[in-house]
This record gives C-alpha cells, sequence and structure tokens, in this order.
C-alpha cells in the first residue's frame, strides 16, 4: 500500500512540473511583451503613414516591421518550448486556446501590413486590426495569470497584465492622437476616444501599482515626474480641447509621436523590470521545490518499510489550524521520530495550500472583477449597438449616479441578460 509519504512525494514532484511550466510561461510572456511593443510602435508609425497618405513615413515604418518580424521569430521560438504533451488541465485548455488565436492574427499580420503598404485601409481600420492582434498577446498575459496556482507569482501576473494593458492604451492613444496631427484636423470621436484612453489607462495602472512590489512602484513613478510630462499633457490638452473640425497643426505630429514614445519606451523599462523579477521568482520558487523533493525522497528512503503503530494521527494536541509541531525538515528528522516527522510534513503541506487558496482568491479577486466588467460591455455593445468606449462610458456613468462600483453595475446588467431579446430575433 502507498504511503502518505508516497503521496506527498508525488504532490512535490506535480508542483515542480507545474513551476517549470510556469517558468516556460514566464519566457513566453517576456518575448510577447517585447514583440507587442513593436507592434505598438508600428501601429503609431502607420497611421502617420496612412493619415500622410503615404507622403511621409515609409522609410520609418519599414524599418519598424522588420523589428517587429524579429521579435515574432523569438515568440515563436518560445512557444515551440512549452509542453503541449503533458496532461492536460482547464487552466492550461484556455491558456493554449489563447495561444492558438494570438497565432491565427500573427499569421494573418503579412496580410494587415500589405493593407497599410497599399493604402487600401485607412488610419481607422488599420489601427482596429492591429489592436486586434495585440488584445489577442495580451489575453496570452491575462490566461497565464488566471492559471497561475502561487501568489506571489499570480501577484506579478496581475501586476503584468494591468500594466501591458495600460501601455497598451498608451499606444492606442499614440495612434489616435498621430492620426488626427497627420491629417491636420480634430475629430469628435477621435477626441472622446484620447479621453477614454487616458482615463482607461489610469484604471490599469492603478491596479498594477496595488499588486507590484515597492520596488516596481517605485520606478514607475520616477517616470511620471511633471517635467517628463509637460510637453505630452500640453499636447493632449491641444488635441482634446481644440473645437471639433478645426485645424491642428500636421508638423506637430513628430513631436506628439516623440513625446508618447518617450513615455511608452519609459514604461517598457519598468515591464522589463517586472517580467525578470517574475522570472527571477519563477527560479526560486523550483529551486526550493527541487530542494524539497530531494529532502523527502532522502526521507522515503529511511522509513521502516512496516508501518508503525506509535504514530497517532489524532495526537498532536493542537488545534486543526494549529502550525506544525516538531521538526519541519526533512533532513532534520532521520531518526525514532521520522514517523512523526512524515505526519508533520503532511500536515504542514495541507495548511500551506489552503494559505496559499486564500492568497490566490484576494489576488485573483481583480481578474474576475475584469471578466465581469467585460462581459457586461460585450452585452451592452450587443443589444445597444454602442461602441466599445460607448458602453464603457454608460457602465461607468451608471455607477456614479448610483454610488456602486464598476463590477456592481456590470453583475447586474450581467443579470439582465436572460431578459434581454436575442439578437436576429
Amino acid at each position: 500500500m502507498k504511503s502518505a509519504l508516497c503521496f506527498l512525494i508525488a504532490a512535490k514532484r506535480s508542483e515542480i512540473a507545474g513551476l517549470r511550466q510556469l517558468a516556460l510561461t514566464s519566457a513566453l510572456l517576456d518575448a510577447a511583451g517585447h514583440l507587442v511593443h513593436a507592434l505598438q510602435r508600428e501601429r503609431g508609425l502607420s497611421n502617420l503613414y496612412l493619415a500622410s497618405l503615404g507622403q511621409r513615413w515609409a522609410a520609418e515604418r519599414d524599418a519598424q516591421v522588420a523589428q517587429s518580424e524579429a521579435l515574432q521569430a523569438q515568440v515563436l521560438d518560445s512557444l515551440d518550448r512549452l509542453d503541449t504533451e503533458a496532461a492536460p488541465s482547464g487552466s492550461r485548455a484556455r491558456l493554449f486556446g489563447r495561444i492558438a488565436y494570438a497565432l491565427q492574427g500573427l499569421s494573418a499580420l503579412p496580410r494587415l501590413r500589405e493593407r497599410v503598404q497599399t493604402q487600401t485601409w485607412n488610419a481607422a481600420r488599420a489601427t482596429a486590426a492591429y489592436i486586434r492582434l495585440i488584445s489577442a498577446l495580451l489575453a496570452v498575459v491575462f490566461e497565464a495569470a488566471d492559471s497561475a496556482w502561487d501568489p506571489d507569482i499570480s501577484r506579478r501576473l496581475v501586476a503584468l497584465f494591468n500594466f501591458l494593458q495600460g501601455k497598451e492604451f498608451a499606444g492606442q492613444e499614440r495612434a489616435t492622437g498621430s492620426a488626427q496631427f497627420a491629417a491636420g484636423r480634430t475629430d469628435p470621436q477621435g477626441q472622446q476616444r484620447l479621453l477614454h484612453l487616458i482615463e482607461s489607462q489610469e484604471r490599469c495602472l492603478q491596479v498594477f501599482a496595488d499588486f507590484a512590489s515597492d520596488a516596481l512602484r517605485a520606478a514607475w513613478q520616477l517616470t511620471q515626474r511633471p517635467e517628463q510630462m509637460a510637453l505630452l499633457e500640453r499636447q493632449r490638452r491641444i488635441l482634446c480641447t481644440t473645437a471639433a473640425g478645426h485645424l491642428l497643426d500636421a508638423g506637430q505630429s513628430q513631436a506628439w509621436f516623440d513625446a508618447c514614445s518617450a513615455r511608452i519606451d519609459a514604461m517598457k523599462t519598468v515591464e522589463d523590470a517586472l517580467t525578470a523579477e517574475l522570472l527571477a521568482l519563477c527560479r526560486q520558487r523550483l529551486q526550493v521545490a527541487e530542494q524539497e523533493l530531494t529532502d523527502f525522497e532522502q526521507l522515503q528512503r529511511s522509513v521502516s518499510p512496516q508501518p508503525s503503530a506509535g504514530t497517532d494521527f489524532f495526537e498532536d494536541g493542537g488545534s486543526a489550524h494549529s502550525p506544525p509541531m516538531g521538526l519541519t525538515h526533512p533532513s532534520q528528522v532521520f531518526g525514532p521520530q521520522v514517523e512523526r516527522s512524515i505526519l508533520e510534513l503532511v500536515r504542514e503541506q495541507a495548511q500551506r495550500l489552503q494559505s496559499m487558496g486564500d492568497e490566490l482568491d484576494t489576488v485573483r479577486a481583480s481578474l474576475t472583477e475584469r471578466k465581469t466588467v467585460e462581459r457586461a460591455k460585450g452585452l451592452l455593445m450587443a443589444h445597444r449597438h454602442l461602441s466599445e468606449d460607448e458602453a464603457h462610458k454608460t457602465m461607468r456613468q451608471m455607477a456614479m449616479n448610483q454610488n456602486r462600483r464598476l463590477v456592481e453595475v456590470a453583475e447586474a446588467v450581467l443579470a439582465m441578460a436572460e431578459v434581454l431579446p436575442q439578437r436576429g430575433r
């Protein structure tokens, strides 16, 4: 009959396998982050190129496309390293599904670039296409955060996802403003879009600050000093307050692009530090787990094959929630107390898993709220024929009027889903 220690070893081996997969996933997220950064810049340059009717920015755009292609090759290499033959699980199924969708987008990228090159699409349509592709890549990060089971790693993944999403809104702001400046005229829809993107950035970056380490919060604050934001804020005011349809100085398109790019590049340094912290934590957790496995296996070799009548499951003198008593490390327990130490190890493992579960519930609340808001937004878009910006603005106004949190309004919207008429009826 297999012993408790046998199953404890099996649990540790499963933990190690999960950590190895998580380390590979984190490396993929690092590569995907670099590709997203390149695609964001490519999108901005494409907008400038299209808005200038192909008269400017062609060389800069071509150079950026080449850089994006090189980074895409690194992402594909990282994908090849993932184990797709491991035992299936719900979280891995969702993650692999997101990856499959992102790969479909990457395979369609050459056609998007061709339509930009030939000016078949205008700036708005090209921007929407790039947003869809980048969103597919960010969804991979979201799923990785939602499936991580280590609370500390999960916190960093939540921080990374929200920071990347905030950075994506900053990239969309750059692209939207670039199109208006290059066209030389304000657009009321573009102005509303800019206001929505600025607010969305702030929301995502606040969640990042809630989950990031102190060092990364401090690094982020350094990039937001007033003297560094002054030029961008002035140009934001020009774009957002100039009367709709009035002329803009097309020559300012370069200054706008450069000011936005400086901020986004500064965000990239924080992103890189966050992914480095994540990878280091994965390596540390893996090293600890591997040492514990070695200790458990050494302990197993020291155990008598005959069960001991002296080890009593009920004889610990403590409550179910009290910390383990006695020896806590397998290397310390070789001797007559070995079987009691095994019981203590099992209890310690159970308590650790319970604590991890409680922490994960707290961390994942942010992801759950985001899912709820996105689902409610999609419902409003479908049934009221609203744009994404309009749906979000509607929900935000409802929250303000009712003095409720946005997620509470989203839950109320979803509760009405069953009584709403189906589309096509």
